[in-house]
């Protein structure tokens, strides 16, 4: 096999495409377990809902720089040195998570919860930018199918995460940190398959483009989206001033339009940038809160159970997309769209559901419209923007990481810590005052919402979850049996935090209606013109097609 040029030979294709899976697989499975324990740390150090937002947002924008970063030089380094420093990164940053303890303050806590899940993120971010660009050199001839496969490593890796927490976490009761160390087992085995291996060329480094070359297609446009990001990053994150995070972005903005020479970069990638941001609000940081938000509405062990379910649908999905395409006669944004459109509608279920069955329909739904958003969105990117090589795959990739890091997984917890202390403030104003948060929650330009006391709600959802338990012993699973155990107060507390939950999926679910509407637009944009292609460099990704393709 060749790269897209035909003159490299690849070798073991299919091993490094199962090397990437791999690598992948390891970040779902140290997401998924760090999504579970999430509770645990809201129990035991006194976390808010944002505040455990803005921890595991942290697993989204750490990625973002790391496969940026590892997009842009990768062409011209190598894979195999991002390998090497993407593993060293995951041990580091197993090392920095596990290292809180009862005897440090919260703040300290909550500052190495944070980089340790930075680090990681950084790390995943290494491998997708030497994964995406190696399946799609590989498998140029047919990329959104390898890509799907290499991408349901994610998925797998939520499954295995999620069941391994599952009975590590509720059956054994055995320590957070014990769940979280297992990422280690599948980076060890991704670095193992990585060893000696030969890294073939994207055609754009076949082709002797220069970084400015390949930043052509970005240009000024897309630059202003990664510049607007990080200056979100800084000030919220970094905790810079608004005239230092602008500083920042602004250079790196200056440097973007130098290295293009003032290109201002192609409309429709530009589109695809900004789709993807909110792919990763929608996807990741959904799928960061709803294992928690179904755990609460029915029972924790069926909110595991619901996400396992879920993410198995979609692992078996990922390897169905040639099927759609080829058989279905589905385009790339033809399934894009279909997806937007499920999506909606699976979330605005989820957010009525009562019992299991009906969850299970209503994530099924939502499953399967969340399927085939990312990786459909980097084939598309990469048939149609071959010139750019790594770089803009690697930085849609990192705009969805770090939307979501910035915007999803907060802007949810925010969601909940809001409409939650609403619904208790509407319900009983004392109660309220009893268990409101200690500080207000902030989320971009929003005003300040007080939500729930994250210890306090915990208590409350320890002693349901245990009530549940044993009502499980007598074959009892109903989810409302077990609020008799809770006095009115309790009882107070805990309907606020599900009403609170509800209408965060329903205020998440205008997120895919609004890629439904992009999306709509860009096919109906391809249909005007001919209809959707691969194209390769020397050919324009915006000019009409001689031939008709599916749209």
């Amino acid at each position: 096999m060749s790269n897209g040029n035909g003159n490299t030979p690849a070798s073991n294709p299919q091993r490094l495409l199962w090397a990437g899976f791999m690598a992948i697989l390891a970040a779902g499975v140290g997401f998924s377990i760090r999504g579970g324990i999430l509770d645990n740390w809201g129990a035991e150090f006194g976390f808010t809902a944002t505040e455990l937002g803005n921890i595991s947002g942290a697993g989204f924008t750490g990625f973002c720089f790391g496969i940026i970063i590892g997009g842009v030089i990768c062409d011209k380094i190598g894979y195999g040195k991002l390998v090497v420093a993407a593993f060293l990164l995951h041990v580091i940053s197993a090392l920095v998570t596990l290292a809180p303890n009862a005897t440090m303050d919260k703040e300290t806590v909550r500052n190495l919860l944070f980089w340790g899940s930075w680090l990681f993120a950084f790390a995943n971010g290494t491998l997708e930018a030497v994964a995406n660009p190696l399946v799609a050199t590989l498998f140029f001839h047919n990329r959104t199918h390898y890509l799907n496969i290499l991408h349901a490593s994610w998925p797998a890796g939520l499954v295995l995460g999620s069941a391994t927490g599952w009975v590590l976490d509720d059956k054994f009761q055995m320590h957070w940190k014990v769940q979280m160390a297992l990422f280690l087992i599948p980076a060890a085995i991704y670095g193992i398959m990585f060893l000696g291996q030969h890294f073939p060329k994207s055609e754009a480094s076949e082709k002797g483009l220069s970084l400015g070359e390949m930043f052509k297609d970005v240009g000024i446009l897309g630059g202003l989206i990664v510049c607007g990001l990080l200056v979100m990053f800084c000030q919220g994150i970094l905790g810079l001033s608004n005239m230092a995070s602008l500083g920042v972005g602004v250079v790196l903005f200056i440097a973007v339009a130098f290295i293009t020479r003032g290109a201002i970069g192609h409309w429709l990638l530009f589109s695809l940038f900004i789709a993807h941001a909110l792919v990763g609000a929608v996807e990741l940081g959904t799928d960061n809160w709803i294992q928690n938000i179904t755990g609460n509405i029915l029972t924790s062990e069926q909110g595991k159970w619901l996400f396992v379910f879920t993410s198995m649908t979609m692992f078996a999905l990922r390897f169905c997309a040639n099927f759609i395409e080829k058989k279905i006669g589905l385009s790339p944004l033809g399934i894009l769209l279909t997806c937007a459109i499920l999506a909606c509608v699976g979330l605005n279920l989820t957010s009525g559901i009562t019992t299991f069955g009906g969850a299970l329909l209503a994530l099924t739904v939502y499953g399967i419209g969340k399927t085939f958003f990312w990786p459909t969105m980097l084939a598309v990117a990469s048939d149609r923007f071959p010139r750019t090589g790594a770089v803009a795959i690697s930085i849609m990739g990192g705009i969805g990481m770090m939307s979501a890091g910035l915007i999803g997984a907060p802007g949810l917890g925010y969601a909940k810590d809001r409409f939650a202390g609403e619904a208790l403030r509407s319900s009983d104003q004392a109660i309220f005052e009893q268990n409101k948060a200690a500080q207000p929650s902030k989320f971009l330009i929003f005003s300040e919402a007080t939500g729930l006391d994250g210890r306090k709600l915990g208590d409350v959802q320890t002693k349901l979850n245990a009530a549940r338990t044993e009502l499980a012993k007598t074959k009892n699973t109903d989810p409302q049996a077990a609020l008799a155990s809770l006095t009115p107060e309790e009882r107070t507390v805990y309907e606020a935090s599900i009403k609170g939950d509800r209408k965060t999926l329903v205020a998440d679910s205008a997120i895919p209606a609004i890629l439904a509407a992009i999306y709509l637009a860009i096919l109906l944009y391809f249909k005007a013109i001919g209809g959707y292609k691969p194209v390769h460099i020397g050919e324009d990704a915006g000019r009409p097609s001689e031939a008709k393709g599916a749209a």
